[in-house]
């Protein structure tokens, strides 16, 4: 019993030193990370659209207390949007943006989006768009806003 307490103790100094080893070479792993992975803050005006999105929730906020939907359609390059509140009346007067994005970049075009009846907004889609595009439209009336997010399959010229 002698030998095999006279092993054990023996044994624990080295599991003890590989411990601390491995935990120095994983201290010295992490703080090189730290020091040369940079930020993956790639936007260099990302407080300001922080404070943006602050304002668009409280925009969205009072869209939804008055009741405002969206109801869109596409036929051919010809986008119509309606919109209408809670009591399912046309809500005209809005100002109205739709945001496509360019080919082959990462900036959009953003195209007002004019009223062509009370509460019905038209839209000829630009040429040089076609195929599936993620488009952005909003609306913004007495500081109410609404925005949405079309998948649209648009058809060549």
């Amino acid at each position: 019993m002698n030998v095999m307490t006279q092993n054990r103790k023996s044994i624990t100094p080295i599991l003890l030193f590989i411990t601390i080893i491995v935990f120095i070479i994983f201290l010295a792993w992490s703080a090189r990370q730290a020091s040369t992975g940079g930020t993956d803050v790639t936007d260099s005006d990302y407080y300001s659209k922080g404070l943006k999105y602050n304002s668009t929730l409280v925009e969205k906020r009072a869209a939804s207390v008055i009741g405002w939907s969206l109801h869109s359609s596409l036929h051919k390059r010809l986008l119509t949007l309606i919109l209408t509140n809670k009591d399912n009346a046309r809500v005209a007067g809005a100002h109205a943006s739709a945001s496509f994005p360019l080919p082959g970049s990462n900036q959009y075009l953003s195209v007002p989006f004019p009223e062509v009846d009370p509460g019905t907004y038209q839209l000829t889609i630009p040429g040089e768009l076609s195929g599936e595009q993620l488009v952005r439209v909003e609306f913004e009336r007495d500081g109410a806003r609404i925005s949405r997010q079309l998948l649209l399959n648009i058809e060549g010229t």
